[in-house]
């Protein structure tokens, strides 16, 4: 088994396939606790590729089915009343196809007419009696039937008094599965539900005696036997569900989202239909809904999808679990995104006509005024560099080993991702993707080419990020040049080959997630405030430190719209001199980097 969750390489082949821990509490009714399905490909990148499309049909079944799972009080007053109303209509029918008084004289003229001709006489005794059954039936059949009713009658008595279900489970199971409610068979729901429609079929049965005498003004007596009153359970149409209307959504991508964003968004909303149900109708997606949604997304624990004690869980039994479990729940940034991709797609909704408005508008909240994200002090940083994961651990396996002192050096992505942040104010990912020919000389002066363009699988978080910044000139002094030099000695296109997208596309998202972790260990980190992005933050205050205001240097954090020029790093010598004196002036007063110099 790979890292990633999903991913598992099997035998000598080296195929990849997907793979799913079916839901513990449907393992009963698919028949298997695994589900497994080739990738056809060798290639990890392509496998990750194909991977989350499976993964979310097969989540999308699970929701399918747990959403038919639970019975609802209207369901069960739904099966009683088609059950009466299937008794009496099926009475209905028998009476209409019973022989009429007409159809008797006119049978009994018939056979009198073949004896007559002598094709009925006394020679054959056989075939005079087959020439009367047929008569005889007729004149019996009201008879016969009334004592199958009565038959039947008294051994429906009998069952509920003995709690037999064998009569009545062709009907209850025709019911649960033309309203794809899965009831586990045997379960108490189910024997409730045999119990309901055997009373109902009673009630309909003593009301075709009372026909028999000529009333057809009888009313059920059993009090559960009553015309259904509650919503009926409306169904999206085939090909129109919610999830099947954003699959055409995301063809469309009318934003043009990066494909991450667009997972991301596809999960977000999956998570939407997880709580009102994989049938629920489009048109019926209100305020309400999404009310209700925001006010579960609000208890929603970090993480939810990935712990154990929520495994096999949907979300209102994660955020009801959660009460007793008590892990800590996603902050507001993160339910605003949830919000937003949700709000991307019901805009989408209402420009092609399935709802009247986005009923996301104005759903969002407030956002604090407070810093999420803090800048490291110099004191902070000090500390940083200094500690293992700097200087010497024990272990560069594991994010365990990194704060227990040792003599093996981190010297890859992990090591210069956050000392390059420091001195250029470039995202994580920016910086991870990197290419060999993104780091050049231009006009004297070595360049970061922060770009789509070239080879690999590169991505921006918007046109304006693609940019040139140039080197700083103390990463030039911790070796950055040389680590450059050494990558591309060594063959390597990628500036840090050992950088990796996760299943959903996301550059360096382990390291993203473990460096917090690493600053509480080292005791830097107490709640939220640090991570990687603090750097980023450092970036702008040592800018304004310098003396220059923030739309002189928004354009080196990727904050302005996107030019030709940024997307081809092509720049006049006195605009890289100008970027590069920008760069220089970033300086920490009181920060100690030189035990980390390699000259």
């Amino acid at each position: 088994m790979t890292r990633y969750n999903y991913l598992e390489r099997r035998g000598k082949s080296g195929t990849y396939y997907a793979r799913i821990d079916i839901p513990t509490d449907l393992v009963s009714h698919l028949g298997c606790e695994v589900r497994k399905k080739s990738l056809r490909t060798k290639d990890e990148n392509e496998a990750r590729t194909r991977l989350w499309p499976i993964i979310e049909a097969w989540r999308a079944e699970f929701a399918d089915i747990k959403s038919r799972r639970e019975v609802t009080a209207d369901d069960k007053a739904e099966a009683v009343w088609q059950h009466y109303e299937a008794a009496l209509q099926h009475d209905d029918q028998k009476r209409r196809a019973m022989p009429t008084p007409s159809d008797m004289d006119a049978e009994e003229q018939r056979l009198l007419r073949r004896i007559e001709k002598g094709e009925i006489n006394s020679d054959s005794f056989a075939g005079m009696i087959n020439a009367h059954t047929g008569l005889e039936l007729m004149f019996r059949a009201r008879t016969d039937d009334a004592n199958l009713r009565a038959r039947r009658l008294t051994a429906l008595k009998a069952a509920l008094i003995s709690g037999d279900i064998r009569m009545i489970e062709p009907a209850v199971k025709d019911f649960i599965a033309r309203h794809r409610l899965l009831v586990e068979i045997g379960s108490d729901e189910y024997r409730e539900l045999c119990a309901l429609m055997t009373r109902a079929e009673v009630e309909g049965l003593q009301r075709t005696f009372e026909r028999d005498g000529g009333d057809f003004t009888g009313t059920p007596r059993d009090p559960i036997v009553k015309p259904a009153t509650g919503t009926a359970r409306e169904a999206a149409a085939p090909g129109e569900s919610i999830m099947d209307l954003f699959d055409t959504y995301a063809r469309e991508n009318p934003n043009q989202i990066k494909p991450d964003t667009l997972a991301q968004a596809r999960r977000d909303v999956g998570l939407f239909v997880e709580h009102v149900g994989s049938t629920f109708p489009v048109h019926r997606i209100d305020k309400k809904a999404v009310r209700e949604w925001k006010a579960l997304l609000l208890q929603y624990p970090v993480k939810a999808t990935v712990t154990k004690a929520f495994e096999g869980m949907k979300l209102a039994q994660i955020v009801k679990h959660n009460a007793t479990v008590k892990k800590p729940t996603i902050s507001t940034t993160t339910v605003n995104r949830y919000l937003s991709g949700f709000s991307a797609f019901c805009t989408w909704l209402t420009n092609h006509g399935y709802l009247q408005q986005n009923p996301a508008a104005d759903m969002f909240l407030k956002k604090s005024k407070e810093k999420t994200t803090k800048p490291f002090t110099v004191d902070q940083m000090n500390t940083l560099f200094k500690s293992p994961f700097f200087t010497g651990c024990q272990s560069d396996e594991a994010p365990r080993f990194w704060s227990k002192p040792g003599n093996v050096t981190i010297r890859d992505h992990r090591f210069w991702v956050p000392l390059v942040m420091l001195y250029s104010g470039a995202r994580p990912a920016e910086i991870a993707q990197l290419g060999i020919e993104d780091v050049r000389q231009e006009h004297g002066h070595w360049i970061m080419h922060i770009t789509t363009e070239g080879d690999g699988d590169k991505s921006v978080k918007t046109d304006g990020s693609m940019r040139v910044v140039p080197v700083h000139k103390e990463l030039v002094r911790l070796g950055f040049l040389k680590y450059h030099a050494d990558m591309r000695k060594a063959g390597n296109t990628r500036l840090f080959p050992l950088a990796e997208r996760n299943e959903r596309g996301q550059m360096m998202a382990d390291f993203s997630r473990d460096f917090p972790r690493y600053l509480t260990k080292i005791g830097l980190k107490n709640g939220r405030g640090l991570s990687l992005y603090s750097f980023r933050h450092g970036v702008a205050d040592a800018l304004r430190r310098a003396g220059y205001l923030d739309e002189q240097f928004g354009f080196i954090l990727g904050h302005v719209a996107g030019t030709m020029t940024q997307r081809y790093g092509t720049l006049p010598q006195g605009m890289i001199e100008q970027r590069a004196e920008l760069i220089n002036s970033i300086t920490y007063p009181g920060l100690i980097l030189g035990h980390l110099h390699r000259i």
